[in-house]
C-alpha cells in the first residue's frame, strides 16, 4: 500500500494525504455512511443510473464529485472524498484530473507514485 495519494487538478497538486495518519471515529462512520447511502439509492455515471454500484463504480462517482468540490472551492467535500478514495482504495495513488471544454477527464493512477511538487522561484535578471 502507497503510504502517500495525491489529487492533481491540470497537473498541479490540490490536495496531498499521508495514509499514515490515523483516521478518526467519526470520519470513518462517514465513510461507512457515504456507501450505505450509495448502496441504497444508486448513483449516476455518466448520465446512467446504477442500482448497485461496484466499488469501482463508487470510486468513479466520488472522485467526478471531487473534481466539482475542488472547483468550487468546497475544501470539506474534497477532504471528504479524497479520504474516502484513499481508505477505499489503498493502493490508489494518484487522482488525476484535466479540466477539459465538456467537463472533466479524471484518471485514478495505481501505478505511479505520486512525488511531492516543490515551488520554483525565479528572480528576475539585473541589468
Amino acid at each position: 500500500m502507497s503510504r502517500e495519494m495525491a489529487v492533481l487538478l491540470d497537473g498541479i497538486a490540490q490536495i496531498e494525504l499521508d495514509r499514515g495518519k490515523p483516521l478518526p471515529d467519526h470520519q470513518g462512520a462517514y465513510l461507512d455512511k457515504m456507501d450505505r447511502r450509495m448502496d441504497e439509492e444508486g448513483l449516476y455515471l455518466d448520465g446512467e443510473r446504477v442500482t448497485a454500484p461496484s466499488q469501482a463504480q463508487k470510486a468513479q462517482f466520488i472522485a467526478a464529485n471531487l473534481a466539482h468540490a475542488i472547483v468550487s472551492n468546497n475544501e470539506a467535500q474534497a477532504a471528504a472524498f479524497t479520504t474516502y478514495l484513499a481508505v477505499r482504495m489503498p493502493e490508489l495513488k494518484q487522482v488525476k484530473i484535466r479540466r477539459e471544454d465538456d467537463g472533466f477527464a479524471i484518471e485514478l493512477d495505481f501505478e505511479q507514485d505520486y512525488v511531492k511538487q516543490h515551488p520554483v522561484q525565479f528572480m528576475p535578471l539585473k541589468r
